[in-house]
């Protein structure tokens, strides 16, 4: 037992401990101003809460500070030990204290919210401030989208905020069902709304099965135009099913959870929720170890949270290893996997993995070359655009070109705030014809990341294409929908005077707003500084290869006559229209007889064509 010199309360908490009971239970241990700075579960509370005050030079130093804090601890006893683990998970999400290793704040990841309403609506939020079902959260910001998108397509559902008297546009265009006016009975839009519920619990079996009914039923009806609208919905949610699923549909309801730990202070898991194979979810965090504990140790903490906070429906988990403190009669715990299961703990670790990378990247720039200023406008850029992570990595593109003379493109990175010149890119518009931004954006953004992808680069935590809404769209068909990457991205239009005028971002049903910024923000003049330079890059290359480029006329078409005959007929003439309106006796004096025949031919056939 430690002395006095150690912890000058430790007279009332030996007296405690022998009051202590040797059920399984939760401890607390309490501060001098009676906060609590430390939740644990154990099977045998007085062998465990004992445990702390003896041995004491044994200990870390992190348990060595706590120990020194402690002034009083109390206790509660449960029946089982899951019981137990239960409560410690509660206890802790109710005081936060101060030894307790705690998943980081996860306030800026989105979910989707079936909220508490009459006639509900499908919400993306990224807190719990209405009442309602919440799923996610959902840091794959791609997943997101391809639900909102598929659930868009296959049911009609209000989102307006209040229902009106009379049918709105969403009604005329086919997206919702009208319920405001009794259009579409309540019984018919809860049950639209229980489908909606299914499929983002993953469960598409039952939605199929019914679609297909429905199909048939028409078709038999002779109603085939009806029959074909259901059948492509089919197809739709069959193609969104195979793409999210990883592994064998018989690995019906499971968790998979991973972890990387070493001698820093944080630790990095990855949770994944996984229905009928596929996975519905997967989300990276960091946690700060407060008590140097192992891998098994955080876990059994973690588990429970993750596990609640996803509403999780699964009694099996995969994990790397067996933890002890995690009772078979909560989970059933496969610390062996074998074939798919096998495949899902792989892909965790990879995810968890990638997600320290970013993270030890992240915090380099933060302590090193990110100036406190740089950071401020950072975070100001994050919370306008709400991004789900810091924007340290920022890319921007621009097309150069003269009437699609010399199409270039220029790609520059603000890596913390700063121009990183050796990440600048050139990229010669290889595939497109004429002055075609579209076009060249589209080429340009889908080579810069597929190589990004294929290569395991870096991808950046804001994409900025300089245009306005369609060059968005553009990106976005590119990064999302045809190289399945979660990038967000933004657009910075200029005015009539060709200055940065607003800043652009997706909206929830991905319709562009504008972000409102004022010219004086400095957050404004960070955008314009990257708009110039991008800007400026993309010109100066495409100035370059202009004057090393080849010379070229219609008149370099005519077969035989090269850039310096070309050169000299339109300084001894001044334009092709005067060329083609010369004698041949005024060509033979400006570059000869046998040149000035085949000019003068080949101006008079294609004029009688």
């Amino acid at each position: 037992m430690i002395d006095s010199s150690i912890n000058p309360h430790i007279d009332r908490i030996a007296l405690r401990l022998k009051t202590i009971p040797e059920n399984p239970g939760v401890y607390q241990h309490l501060d001098a101003s009676g906060k609590v700075i430390y939740v644990g579960k154990a099977r045998n509370l007085q062998r465990r809460v004992a445990s702390y005050f003896s041995h004491y030079d044994d200990k870390s130093a992190k348990i060595k500070m706590l120990v020194r804090h402690i002034y009083d601890t109390r206790v509660t006893v449960v029946a089982t030990e899951v019981d137990a683990l239960l409560l410690e998970n509660s206890l802790i999400k109710q005081y936060q204290p101060r030894y307790n290793s705690m998943l980081k704040d996860d306030k800026t990841y989105p979910y989707l919210c079936i909220t508490d309403e009459t006639y509900p609506r499908l919400l993306y939020t990224r807190n719990h401030k209405v009442k309602g079902q919440y799923f996610g959260p959902y840091p794959n910001g791609r997943i997101l989208r391809e639900l909102q998108d598929i659930i868009r397509q296959l049911f009609q559902y209000r989102t307006c905020n209040v229902m009106g008297s009379r049918p709105c546009m969403k009604h005329q265009i086919g997206l919702c069902g009208a319920p405001c006016t009794g259009k579409q009975s309540r019984e018919d839009y809860l049950s639209t709304i229980e489908n909606i519920r299914r499929i983002l619990k993953g469960d598409f079996g039952d939605i199929l099965t019914g679609l297909k009914e429905r199909m048939l039923t028409l078709a038999a009806d002779l109603r085939f135009e009806e029959a074909e609208v259901v059948k492509k919905k089919i197809h739709l949610l069959e193609e969104y099913q195979s793409r999210s699923t990883v592994v064998d549909t018989n690995v019906k309801d499971v968790d998979v959870i991973s972890i990387l730990s070493d001698d820093e202070p944080e630790a990095y898991v990855n949770f994944m929720r996984i229905k009928n194979g596929a996975v519905i979810y997967s989300f990276s965090n960091e946690i700060k170890k407060q008590l140097d504990e192992s891998n098994a140790e955080i876990l059994a903490t973690i588990l429970p949270a993750l596990h609640e906070q996803t509403s999780s429906t699964a009694r099996e988990v995969v994990l790397p290893f067996h933890i002890d403190d995690i009772p078979e009669e909560y989970l059933q715990q496969n610390a062996d996997p074998k074939g798919d299961r096998r495949k899902l703990l792989e892909l965790s670790l990879r995810n968890v993995e990638s997600y320290r990378k970013q993270c030890r990247h992240q915090r380099a720039l933060t302590k090193g070359e990110a100036a406190p200023k740089a950071l401020k406008l950072l975070e100001k850029l994050q919370k306008a655009l709400q991004l789900p992570s810091l924007p340290m990595e920022i890319e921007c593109f621009d097309n150069s070109n003269i009437q699609g003379a010399y199409p270039v493109a220029g790609m520059v990175r603000f890596t913390a705030g700063k121009p990183n010149r050796k990440e600048y890119k050139k990229f010669n518009i290889k595939n497109v014809e004429g002055p075609d931004d579209y076009a060249s954006m589209s080429e340009v953004v889908e080579r810069r990341y597929n190589r990004l992808k294929n290569e395991g680069g870096r991808m950046p935590d804001l994409l900025i294409v300089d245009g306005g809404e369609g060059q968005m769209h553009v990106a976005r068909n590119i990064i999302h929908n045809k190289l399945n990457l979660d990038i967000p991205i933004a657009g910075l239009a200029k005015d009539n005077r060709h200055r940065t005028n607003e800043l652009l971002t997706f909206a929830e049903f991905g319709e562009v707003k504008t972000v409102q910024l004022k010219p004086t923000d400095p957050l404004f003049h960070f955008l314009e500084q990257i708009q110039n330079e991008v800007h400026r890059f993309a010109i100066t290359y495409h100035r370059n290869k202009r004057s090393q480029g080849t010379f070229r006329t219609s008149l370099t078409d005519i077969p035989g006559i090269g850039p310096k005959t070309a050169r000299d007929l339109l300084l001894r003439f001044g334009s092709v229209k005067q060329i083609q309106l010369q004698a041949l006796a005024d060509l033979v004096d400006a570059i000869g007889p046998s040149k000035a025949n085949t000019v003068y031919n080949y101006i008079h056939q294609e004029n009688n064509k």
